[in-house]
Parts: structure tokens; sequence; C-alpha cells
């Protein structure tokens, strides 16, 4: 792979596994440099297990522990980074999670955990990526934007999800703070886009494809007749933070199979 992130520092939230896990390790064969984020003390194995193979490919890299919900401990990650780093020139807002249960049913706890993790999360990351990026400035030996932001959203920034209302509402809130802070900083040459997978092969949607009968079920409404893998989000991660997508800020770019396609309209509906 061509080193289109040489010299750059990355930072991917909740990267111990899943999408964050690919995005890290393809961010990582581009030249970057990764520092991967993981929640809780468990999940630190994990987080390890993803830099040694970094760096057993080649790369170079960190693993930090970061409850992104909370101000404080965003801020050490960041502070960490730089301290190490000198800078931080892409953050990959990916930390995500579900807490379902019928709307009649669901808790305050239970909404305010994922609105915590999955939206305030992304906008205390997203703050403290910008101030560093004003911070530096354009460094055109690094890349021609100042800094650049990948918010991790889902096709269900635009597809309701009954059942989901706590996930789905954060990831349209992710949509309007995407797009808000683009417009915002995009003067001073920062980009800020989202990624919106479809069906992830990932531990968080096991039991929609770890049986055939799930599998089949689940590819009803992919058009394009598979499930995505975690390479699939760090190929379009790896782009996005490149210099290769200069000129794209604002985006919602959805990596789905088709998913959005509303296949049941295959057959007139």
């Amino acid at each position: 792979m061509e080193l289109k992130l040489q010299n750059q520092v990355a930072i991917i939230t909740g990267a111990s596994s899943g999408i964050g896990a690919g995005v890290a390790k393809s961010l990582a064969a581009a030249g970057a440099a990764v520092v991967i984020n993981y929640p809780v003390p468990a999940a630190k194995d994990g987080a390890e297990a993803v830099l040694a193979e970094v760096v057993a490919s080649g790369g170079k890299g960190m693993v930090a522990q970061c409850d992104v919900s909370k101000e404080a401990d965003v801020q050490k990650m960041f502070s960490d980074t730089v301290k190490l780093y000198g800078t931080v020139d892409i953050l990959v807002n990916n930390a995500g999670l579900q807490k379902d249960a019928p709307l009649e049913e669901m808790t305050l706890d239970e909404w305010n955990f994922v609105l915590s993790v999955n939206l305030t999360g992304q906008f205390l990351c997203a703050r403290e990526a910008i101030r560093e990026f004003l911070r530096r400035g354009v460094d055109p030996k690094r890349s021609k934007a100042a800094g650049k932001i990948i918010h991790m959203s889902s096709v269900h920034e635009v597809i309701p999800w009954a059942g989901h209302a706590n996930y789905a509402a954060s990831k349209g809130g992710i949509m309007m703070l995407m797009k808000s802070i683009a417009q915002e900083f995009a003067w001073k040459k920062i980009r800020v886009n989202s990624i919106c997978p479809g069906a992830i092969q990932t531990p968080i949607n096991r039991n929609a494809w770890d049986t055939p009968a799930a599998l089949k079920s689940l590819l009803t409404l992919i058009p394009y007749q598979r499930i995505g893998e975690p390479e699939d989000i760090g190929n379009a991660a790896v782009w996005l933070a490149s210099d290769d997508s200069d000129y794209v800020n604002g985006a919602s770019i959805f990596v789905d199979g088709g998913m959005l396609l509303y296949p049941g309209f295959t057959t007139n509906g």
C-alpha cells in the first residue's frame, strides 16, 4: 500500500476490536502512527493485540485508555499523544455502542448511556482535535489540510430503526454534528466527514450473521449480497484521511453494499 499518511498521527477511538481495529490497521498500513483507544481496562488486551499486529506489519503506535464520554479522559488522551508524537493529524471518532430496548421499556439510563458515548464522546474528541489543528495550522509536509476528522456514523443516520431509538438518534445527531463542524472550520482547512457503515461483520452485531439463517436474512437487506468487513471501512478511512479526498468536506460516505437503496423495492416493493 502507498504510504499516503506517512508522518501523520491518527487517534482511533474504540479501536480494540471491530471496525475501530480494522481502521487502525489500515491507517497504520498507509504510514500513520496510530493511537489505539480502548474504553476500560478489560479491553486493554484487545488494544495491545491490535498494536502488536500493527508493529508486526511494520507500523507504529500506542494504546490509550479513555472513556470518550468523560472530558478529562479525552483531554488526557490528546495531551499524551501530543507529548509523544508532537501533534495529531487525524481523528477517527469511532467509539460507539448499543443498548437496545423497545421505547416503552427503555430506561433513561439506557438512553443516556448510548448518547453519552456515541454523540457526546464524538463532540469531546472532535473539540480536542479541532483545538490541536488550530494550534498547529497547515503543515504542507504533512498534509494539504490542517487536520482531518472522520466521524463513524451509520446507515441509521438515515434509516429509522425500531427498538433502537437511542442508537438511531445518536447517529442522526452525529450527522448534524459533523456537518456543523465541517461548515464552521472549512475556512481553516480542516476537513470533517463521516463514514456510514451498513452491516459489517463485527462482534457488536454477531447475532445478525453468525448462523446461516441469520446471514441469509441479513443479505435480503444488502443488494451487493455480502456482509461488509472492517477492512472495507478502513479503506474508506484511508481515503478520507489522505490528500486524495482534499476537496471532500461535510460528506456522509455510505459504505453499505447498497443497503440505503431500499432493497425492498427491488421487485416493485
